[in-house]
């Protein structure tokens, strides 16, 4: 059989093997005998649980908790046991064609957790936010599950709902939210576009089978409609995919023979540099490399790749911080084990893994709204391990990829965020009474343009419409979220009107991540030049007053 490697936030690199046996291949008499000791040992357990114990248990039923007791003792929690019904759900989500709400979701603190929703999908259009826990999904009680189990149920026949209630950070109480199941396709580019002075916006959603093949038709689709000087690789939110497919991209802006990551593990099979196998197509223009929080695995290894071999600068938040690598072995009767077996690093040698602590990060006091709702917080460099690139310049180790230009996205103040947490506690309903708000405008405004303006008289519309919950969220209090509010409206109508890319044009004036990665590329004819503007900015940044130090604050273009 042939493997496979994928890699997911917050799982990894997955490769599919075949074992074949070995169990009793020990070495040497005594730890053979050992192992014979320990194997009945445990038959003796099981055999007298099955025979005395208070209650009726199946005996079949205590492998399973036997299993998943042993692997939750390594304290792992990308290493689990897959039933063959769970490889088949995450077989499924992998090939990025199937029934369901369109989340990408992982486990963290006891709850399935929403890493990021998919755009356009039933679970991005209900409201649903990254950092969303389930504690309820189609009636049942959720908390403990795992993301096989909840994919397993959030999975249905297109056209079909299903109930879930979610804890969210600032709302006391769950909230609740209907989706309705879709066929979900998912395209690792869903649009691109030629934007100001030449410079070519691609975002890659997700890494997949396809991702390789996409990028190069959108990249050499805008070429053909003019000169691309220059590339936005937008990464933000991509949660990973196929590492095959993390090492095409990355092969199509290095040179030929250039590392792109590394794995390092027990044994040869596992340890191995995975280079780039020919000269890429778009190895010579300037790139700028957009990442968040959310960025992880596979577009880790893109983004680490090419800032290690300065070929990109990174722009934005550090990213999720995923680098070990899990191999699936088959085992019998169609289930599969998912083990942790190496570490990746960088090219020069950067490992990124960072420890998550979700409570922590969750009560985090300096962790803000965004305008879109997302929380993010200041980055801190302090007793990160500095590492050289390729060219000399300054990169840091651990705790995800850090950006050469550091960018927060833009953030609420501390009365907006106050409103939009009250409205959070129906976000629900609020998020159903936006989509449908945005649709009717988007169908009875015939003469609508682009650049249409949400007026005082459409907040005033919408708060109206919003039913009972007007009786829990005063009108002074959605008006001092009239920030936040519009924007989701201006959003709304656009991707209901016009569609992804439209709604992207919306939100550029406010992305000052994008803005930054624009002004820098906009004064930039190569890379090199690109490079060296970015160390004259973080140099002004690290300049007495100007801010810096290993903790530089956030650049500012």
């Amino acid at each position: 059989m042939g493997m496979r490697r994928s890699i997911f936030a917050p799982a990894a690199v997955l490769v599919v093997a075949v074992t074949t046996g070995g169990w009793f291949l020990q070495q040497g008499v005594r730890r053979e005998q050992n192992v014979y000791f320990q194997a009945r040992l445990f038959e003796e357990v099981v055999d007298r649980i099955t025979s005395d114990y208070v209650d009726d248990i199946e005996r079949n039923s205590l492998y399973p908790l036997a299993i998943e007791g042993m692997l939750e003792g390594l304290g792992d929690p990308n290493t689990s046991y897959l039933t063959a019904s769970e490889y088949e759900n995450l077989r499924i989500r992998t090939q990025g064609d199937y029934g369901g709400v369109g989340l990408h979701i992982g486990e963290y603190d006891g709850f399935v957790t929403v890493i990021a929703p998919i755009s356009g999908t039933p679970g991005a259009r209900a409201g649903l936010r990254r950092g969303d826990q389930f504690v309820e999904i189609g009636g049942q009680d959720a908390a403990g599950w795992d993301a096989e189990r909840a994919a397993e149920v959030l999975r249905g026949r297109p056209g079909t709902d299903v109930e879930v209630k979610v804890l969210r950070v600032g709302v006391e109480q769950p909230v609740s939210f209907t989706l309705t199941r879709e066929r979900i396709q998912l395209k690792s580019v869903p649009f691109a576009l030629g934007l100001e002075n030449g410079i070519a916006y691609v975002p890659l959603r997700v890494v997949s089978e396809t991702s390789s093949d996409e990028l190069i038709a959108a990249l050499d689709s805008l070429a053909e409609q003019g000169s691309v000087e220059g590339i936005v690789l937008d990464l933000r939110g991509n949660p990973g995919g196929l590492l095959e497919q993390g090492i095409a991209v990355s092969d199509l802006f290095l040179p030929d023979g250039a590392a792109i990551v590394e794995t390092r593990g027990r044994g040869a099979r596992q340890s191995r540099t995975f280079e780039a196998e020919e000269a890429g197509r778009y190895r010579l223009t300037p790139i700028a490399v957009l990442v968040d929080e959310a960025s992880a695995s596979a577009s880790e290894i893109i983004a680490g790749a090419l800032q290690d071999h300065d070929r990109a600068i990174v722009v934005g938040m550090p990213t999720f911080g995923k680098g070990s690598v899990q191999t699936l072995f088959r085992l019998n009767g169609g289930s599969v084990l998912r083990l942790t077996t190496a570490r990746w690093y960088t090219p020069v040698g950067r490992s990124i893994e960072k420890r998550h602590d979700e409570t922590a990060e969750q009560d985090d006091p300096v962790r803000t709204l965004t305008l879109e709702g997302r929380l993010t917080a200041p980055p801190s460099l302090e007793d990160r391990p500095v590492v050289r690139s390729h060219g000399g310049r300054t990169l840091y180790a651990g705790g995800g990829i850090t950006p050469d230009v550091l960018v927060m996205a833009d953030t609420l103040t501390t009365v907006e965020q106050r409103a939009v947490r009250l409205i959070d506690r129906h976000a629900g309903e609020f998020e159903r009474v936006l989509f449908d708000f945005g649709l009717r405008v988007a169908r009875e405004r015939l003469s609508l343009e682009e650049d249409f303006t949400v007026t005082d008289r459409d907040l005033n519309e919408l708060y109206d419409s919003l039913g009972e919950v007007r009786d829990l969220v005063g009108r002074d209090d959605f008006l001092a979220a009239s920030r936040f509010v519009r924007h989701a409206l201006e959003r709304q109508i656009a991707a209901q009107k016009w569609g992804e890319a439209a709604e992207f044009r919306r939100r550029m004036p406010y992305d000052h991540q994008l803005r930054a990665a624009l002004d820098l590329l906009g004064q930039a004819d190569s890379p090199d030049a690109l490079f060296r503007l970015v160390g004259e900015v973080n140099a002004r940044a690290a300049a007495p007053g100007g801010g810096g130090g290993r903790s530089r604050k956030l650049a500012s273009l």
